[in-house]
């Protein structure tokens, strides 16, 4: 959810492993379940830190569900850490596994990433939004769509509403930036859809929606969706979340919607529960399938809990290796971060100590009924 956070530190024992786990991972399989490539889940392991094997069975229980899509959270600093020098490590492991699993990708690629640009690689500093460069962009960008053919949809900018929120002056500027980047990548990947990413929870708490409007460009306008007040606690009956929904089409005017994480934590603190979870599951399926023309892609917010306290700023790591990311949050109240630390650390289909909730089953009949 929310503002993404990512790490890295590596050592020779750890790039060697990882390089070994590559090679099996890679190994081709034959794939006979049926798939849906618009239904996707946040994958993710329950531990603050795991290796590649269990990643791999991770994997493999995400994707006999019949989802066809995962997200991938991948930064320019990991990637280009030394200008014109890339580092392929951490996105190779990630990108092995959801090929072996038959898995499209929607890459989350923040230039945008809330309040924050970026995360930059510091060979670029801290560069306003007119002096990032398209050019710069889309040379990284077209060295990961080269190397992995998995990815078919990019996510430029992420809760890109609080970006603008007290900055309306500076939309002309992305819009500018963004059409840039976005004819030259179509230029070189035709197939590639790209798209901005908005916190719809947020839009309607903060009464947002015209920034959503004015940057409604490019392929797609996607989404993330929490039941939640500016407090982060849960407010809203599964009924009336899928309500919320609704409005994604008006603003999104003529352009095709996205879900990219929607969620509903079982955290009691925050006014959760299992059986919302999975009542507010099951009527989001049936939005998706009375809908489906207008939507690109649903994927859902997360395989996984988390350990408690662990999820303001999470990270899932191989050894030394962080790997992927959940979500952060924003804002400087300590009452808000700890909502929202249990909305989602709680936010997953199964318990971190691997006991599935109803919701997990639920999940599986409704992918099955979809395909």
């Amino acid at each position: 959810m929310d503002k993404k956070i990512l790490g890295v530190t590596i050592g020779i024992a750890v790039i060697i492993a990882i390089t070994a786990a590559i090679t099996t991972l890679q190994s081709p399989e034959i794939f006979t379940q049926k798939t849906n490539e618009r239904i996707g889940l946040v994958i993710n392991s329950p531990h603050q830190t795991t290796t590649l094997q269990d990643l791999d069975q991770i994997y493999s229980q995400a994707s006999k569900t019949g989802i066809g899509r995962s997200n991938v959270y991948l930064f320019w600093n990991l990637i280009e850490p030394v200008h014109g020098e890339y580092d392929w490590k951490q996105s190779d492991a990630l990108m092995s596994l959801n090929k072996k699993n038959n898995l499209k990708v929607t890459l989350y690629f923040s230039i945008i990433n809330g309040e924050t640009l970026g995360p930059f690689p510091d060979w670029i500093g801290k560069p306003s939004l007119n002096a990032i460069g398209e050019d710069r962009i889309v040379s990284v960008l077209d060295a990961v769509l080269s190397r992995y053919d998995i990815v078919d949809t990019v996510i430029l900018a992420g809760q890109t509403e609080s970006q603008f929120r007290f900055h309306e002056q500076n939309i002309p500027v992305y819009k500018e930036l963004f059409n840039g980047v976005y004819d030259k990548i179509k230029e070189k990947h035709p197939g590639i859809k790209i798209g901005n990413a908005f916190t719809l929870d947020q839009i309607l708490n903060k009464n947002l929606q015209n920034i959503v409007t004015d940057l409604a460009i490019g392929d797609f306008v996607a989404f993330s969706y929490s039941p939640v007040n500016s407090l982060n606690d849960i407010v809203k009956t599964p009924q009336q979340a899928v309500e919320d929904l609704d409005q994604i089409f008006d603003l999104a005017g003529d352009k095709k919607v996205g879900i990219f994480e929607i969620s509903w934590s079982t955290s009691d603190f925050i006014g959760g529960s299992d059986s919302a979870q999975m009542e507010f599951l099951e009527k989001s399926f049936k939005f998706y399938t009375e809908n489906e023309s207008k939507i690109e892609f649903f994927t859902w917010y997360r395989q996984y809990d988390k350990p408690e306290g662990t999820c303001v700023f999470e990270e899932q790591a191989i050894g030394n290796d962080t790997l992927t990311v959940g979500g952060s949050g924003f804002g400087s109240s300590e009452h808000v971060i700890e909502r929202l630390n249990q909305y989602v650390c709680n936010a997953g289909l199964v318990n971190n100590d691997g006991v599935a909730k109803p919701s997990w089953n639920e999940f599986k009949k409704q992918v099955k009924m979809a395909n």
